[in-house]
């Protein structure tokens, strides 16, 4: 694709046509022309090369310049994008104004939509995706095989300059610009609800993956473009890895208190499936812990 192609392409992503734009990139920089010498420089064909330019001029791009015969010159291309800018602006206040009144002043429930899959395969592909967008900042939560997944991505991304928090079931299975901890507290430690994977990826803020299986195996997904739920996705790994970094500073201790793994935090721990009265047994202090 020659210069001139590639920069009437970028004007059709603006909004022209294929002739518009190649009719104002053949006219940009050159003295006034005829319709016949643009048809000549452009290859628009010359039924098509009049009501080009009429369009053109409507809109402000080009301007006439004499009658016999008519030439045209196109505008400077700092005044044409000043001008496109500030129509696009104009056009989205009124498109707010006008879609504002179709919903009512006391609605208070809005849908916000979620896409969703179900295999593994496209769960690692989209989260693929997101950390091949990301400019600044990434969390990560996972296991050693579905981090590991992500790696070339990873490390494409840190040579950005991104950063990143990561939390690791296991090994973690690269080095990262930022923060990467281990899941230690359960480690070495079997209970049925471990076997769950689960896999969250969070972008820049906004991009947020969240996929899970709660056998190990059947996943499900939800992945959005939405701040307010990768806010959530976030949360819930950083204060993940808050407790990660706690139990590293204070494991013994938190060990005695709620068990191998944490489990009597929620209630499932070998101690308090037994009956009422086996259970009953005193909980031992944490240093710097009150009742």
């Amino acid at each position: 694709m020659s210069t001139a192609d590639e920069t009437a392409a970028r004007l059709v992503e603006l909004g022209f046509s294929q002739y518009d734009a190649r009719a104002y990139v053949g006219l940009l920089g050159q003295e006034p022309l005829t319709g016949y010498a643009l048809s000549n420089v452009t290859g628009i064909p010359q039924p098509k090369v009049y009501e080009t330019l009429r369009r053109l001029t409507s809109r402000g791009a080009v301007v006439k310049t004499g009658d016999s015969p008519a030439r045209f010159v196109a505008v400077a291309a700092d005044q044409l994008l000043g001008h496109l800018e500030t129509d696009f602006r104009r056009r989205v206040s009124d498109a707010r104004y006008e879609l504002n009144r179709f919903v009512a002043e006391d609605r208070t429930e809005q849908i916000r939509p979620l896409r969703s899959m179900n295999d593994r395969a496209s769960i690692i592909a989209r989260a693929r995706g997101i950390l091949a967008d990301a400019e600044r900042h990434v969390y990560l939560s996972g296991r050693t095989e579905e981090l590991e997944a992500l790696g070339d991505e990873a490390g494409a991304a840190a040579e950005r300059g991104v950063t990143f928090d990561v939390l690791c079931f296991g090994t973690p299975p690269f080095e990262l610009p930022g923060r990467t901890l281990r899941h230690a507290s359960t480690e070495g430690v079997v209970y049925r609800h471990h076997q769950a994977r689960h896999l969250a990826v969070v972008a820049d803020g906004t991009a947020a993956l969240w996929a899970l299986a709660p056998g190990g195996k059947d996943w499900d997904c939800v992945w959005v473009n939405d701040p307010l739920f990768a806010a959530l996705v976030k949360g819930y790994v950083r204060h993940d890895m808050y407790v990660q970094q706690i139990y590293t500073d204070l494991s013994e201790p938190l060990n005695e208190q709620y068990g191998p793994g944490l489990a009597g935090l929620t209630g499932i721990s070998e101690e308090r499936s037994k009956p009422a009265k086996s259970a009953a047994r005193p909980r031992k202090s944490v240093p710097g812990r009150t009742a």
